[in-house]
């Protein structure tokens, strides 16, 4: 299994982000994978605690867990980040739906969602994204879905040193989150 660096978590180690200055960059989107279906669950609750630190902002986030059996994955969006800034169950359908269901559903639909998936790619989320995390996230497995900011890096580190995930990342600029969110009107 792939093990990304604890340190990396949650911020890229290509933003070059130092642990107080972190706090200034714009909002980061980060697709964890684990590789059992309640992984995700374990990480989330880590990093709510380490919000309540005020080690990290978690912008939004969302769940989605996938048991061995089951044909298509659960998915959740974290109510506790539906503040202020938050995308809202509109992206986060869109997304899913993109990743999980699209290939499902035909191409009649596919064409349709392709269409609104176009509005995704400038804000960084294109087909490579969709692909990669469609062919990672399988059954059995679960994925962290979140986006965050204001994150102490080596404290943040600390607590997920024992996490074991694959990371899928898309960094989000101050544009494109601005553009991501003003897709969904949010």
């Amino acid at each position: 299994m792939n093990r990304a660096p604890a340190s990396s978590m949650v911020v890229s180690a290509a933003t070059g982000a130092a642990t107080r200055k972190a706090r200034k960059m714009a909002s980061t989107l980060s697709v964890w994978k684990f590789e059992t279906a309640d992984g995700a669950d374990e990480a989330e609750k880590i990093l709510l605690d380490l919000q309540k630190q005020n080690l990290v902002t978690v912008v939004d986030a969302a769940v989605v867990s996938w048991d061995p059996d089951a044909k298509k994955p659960k998915t959740r969006q974290l109510n506790s980040t539906t503040g202020a800034g938050a995308l809202g169950g509109s992206f986060w359908g869109l997304l899913f739906g993109l990743i999980f269901f699209v290939p499902l559903l035909g191409a009649a639909i596919g064409a349709a969602a392709g269409a609104l998936a176009g509005s995704l790619v400038d804000v960084g989320i294109d087909d490579s994204f969709i692909k990669g995390v469609r062919e990672k996230v399988t059954p059995g497995t679960s994925a962290l879905f979140v986006m965050t900011t204001g994150v102490v890096v080596d404290r943040v580190a600390d607590a997920f040193s024992d996490v074991k995930a694959h990371l899928i990342e898309t960094n989000l600029s101050r544009d494109e989150e601005a553009k991501l969110r003003e897709v969904f009107g949010e």
